[in-house]
């Protein structure tokens, strides 16, 4: 059974925004300013919204998508762990 977050009856994703949070801290130049929030997605997936500094978007994103599709792949077989489905978006 996963673990649901008492105040928003979402499901919680603690493993999946630990793999995402540490995996775009790798890619970007600052490293601090990576933030990564929580909300309700689409199909009552979890979304996690991850914000970089201006110029780190690019880096993240990387040439055609290719980085955040395999950040994206990474995360959710992380989430797996967390027994729950998430979508994540890289917001400017």
């Amino acid at each position: 059974m996963s673990d649901v977050d008492e105040t928003t009856d979402t499901p919680s994703a603690a493993n999946a925004e630990r793999v995402l949070t540490y995996v775009v801290q790798q890619v970007v130049d600052h490293p601090d300013e990576v933030t990564v929030s929580t909300g309700e997605g689409r199909r009552n997936d979890l979304q996690l919204d991850v914000r970089v500094a201006d110029g780190d978007m690019g880096r993240v994103i990387g040439k055609r998508g290719r980085i955040a599709q395999s950040i994206r792949t990474v995360v959710r077989a992380a989430a797996v762990k967390d027994e729950t489905t998430v979508d994540i978006e890289f917001v400017d």
